[in-house]
């Protein structure tokens, strides 16, 4: 399959944007690919169309699953394993999210919560501990508020990062007129 100018350009560019985010650049191509060309593709396919060895496809595929952003298919007449993506960018967003919370997120907090009941742990310095406490308090807001985010419908989250600049200039009034409030 041939892809066109905008979708080499997209595809190209993802992969790019992947390397940034710590996701290996032909999984982030393989996604933008399906993303972009919106029907399953076999894995042959998209070996063809990216000019990457079959082999590395097929892992990035399984990465992909794993992340739960592809999902096989099955195209009637046809054996083969297909891939498809959903064309919902709220779904991908809230699916990635949600993965990296589960594998980034969620383990730090544990991690946090075990050190400050650990017995010993009041033997540290302080401000040792108050920045271990602080940064638990700081985290476990952050997951309570983003477990709410996710809940949302994609019409009501979308709603309410377009409100975000308003309520930002409401709550802080001198700095949206170029007052600088800086300490």
């Amino acid at each position: 399959m041939e892809l066109t100018d905008t979708g080499r350009r997209f595809v190209l560019h993802w992969g790019e944007m992947g390397t940034a985010w710590g996701v290996n650049r032909t999984v982030a191509q393989i996604h933008a690919l399906l993303f972009f060309h919106g029907r399953p593709l076999n894995a042959e396919e998209i070996s063809a169309t990216l000019g990457a060895a079959r082999s590395n496809v097929s892992t990035s595929l399984k990465e992909l699953q794993n992340w739960n952003l592809v999902r096989v298919t099955h195209v009637l007449g046809d054996r083969r394993d297909f891939f498809e993506t959903s064309h919902d960018v709220w779904e991908l967003f809230r699916t990635v999210v949600r993965e990296r919370k589960l594998r980034e997120f969620d383990p730090t907090v544990r991690l946090l919560q075990q050190l400050t009941a650990q017995p010993g742990f009041e033997n540290e310095p302080a401000d040792v501990q108050d920045r271990i406490r602080e940064t638990l308090r700081f985290m476990e807001a952050l997951e309570s508020w983003s477990s709410e985010m996710l809940r949302l419908s994609p019409g009501t989250l979308e709603k309410m990062l377009r409100m975000g600049a308003a309520v930002q200039r409401f709550l802080r009034p001198s700095e949206s007129m170029g007052a600088d409030t800086t300490p």
